[in-house]
């Protein structure tokens, strides 16, 4: 992947961070030289703030773990904005680097010595009567889940024009392939590769052995209707928002996707799966010589 044979004369790249990072460590001091030696700004920020990106930015920087790169992963995905993930948390599946790969990072970015890898992100929107809410946006998971205080809700679930049926559940997920290694494979859905453009239907805890999750083309939109009770939506572990009896949840593709920087090779990923999720080893190791 090529940039621009010459960086605009005004740039930035965004530094988007857990609030509790350290914004003077070493690494981050080594990536700030780097790019003051090209002459692009740094603009920080942090995941809490509503601070608009600049309208001169080359490249989103997310530092912090997993839940740093969902929330900034909305934002630059709105932009079409190149992300590049850092780990600076615990499990850090989704970041492409550590700490201290970053300037390393930042200039095989600048030589074009990287790939795109396209993700996937849901646009949802809420249908109460004649009201329809602004759509928010997720790339790992929308989530109807019944109140606390309630039993199982009853959803009515269709695809497009489709019927797919009516479940009685503790809810109902739908996971992107990035989100399908996240709280869906919890949920007990299946693992998709990333590069799939596939959403996964994952029923929660259904009453019914026969409800299981069902894999649909991102291209499918997909509605929920509360039939009976009353019930949450989450976007990516978001604030819930409470629903109502009868409201409607849309979910469909957002016709932007979000933008990876990788460094490393589309099957690396299922290294990260043996590594970080444990997938494939055995429980019990081989004896010696078997």
């Amino acid at each position: 992947m090529a940039l621009p044979s010459k960086v605009p004369l005004m740039a930035s790249v965004v530094f988007f961070a857990h609030p509790r990072v350290d914004m003077v460590q070493p690494a981050l001091a080594d990536a700030r030289r780097l790019l003051a030696e090209r002459g692009i700004e740094v603009v920080a920020t942090d995941r809490d703030s509503r601070r608009a990106l600049p309208d001169d930015a080359l490249l989103m920087v997310t530092l912090g773990g997993d839940g740093t790169l969902l929330q900034g992963a909305v934002r630059a995905a709105r932009r079409r904005l190149p992300l590049l993930g850092v780990n600076l948390g615990r499990l850090g599946f989704l970041t492409e680097l550590e700490a201290p790969g970053l300037a390393p990072g930042l200039q095989r970015f600048f030589d074009g010595a990287f790939r795109i890898e396209e993700r996937t992100v849901l646009q949802v929107w809420v249908e109460s009567g004649s009201r329809r809410s602004r759509p928010g946006l997720a790339l790992n998971e929308a989530v109807v889940h019944r109140l606390a205080i309630d039993g199982l809700v009853r959803l009515d679930v269709r695809a497009g024009d489709q019927e797919l049926g009516v479940i009685d559940a503790d809810g109902v997920m739908a996971a992107t392939a990035t989100g399908s290694t996240a709280y869906a494979l919890a949920a007990g859905g299946p693992v998709l590769d990333p590069r799939l453009d596939d959403v996964a239907l994952i029923p929660m805890n259904p009453f019914a052995l026969t409800v299981r999750p069902i894999v649909l083309p991102s291209d499918q939109p997909v509605s929920i209707r509360l039939a009976f009770q009353g019930a949450s939506l989450t976007l990516d572990g978001g604030p819930p928002r409470r629903l109502k009896r009868g409201d409607v949840v849309r979910i469909a593709r957002y016709p932007r996707s979000l933008r990876l920087i990788r460094f490393t090779p589309p099957e690396h990923f299922y290294l990260q799966l043996r590594h970080k999720l444990g997938w494939g080893l055995p429980l019990v190791p081989t004896p010696p010589g078997a």
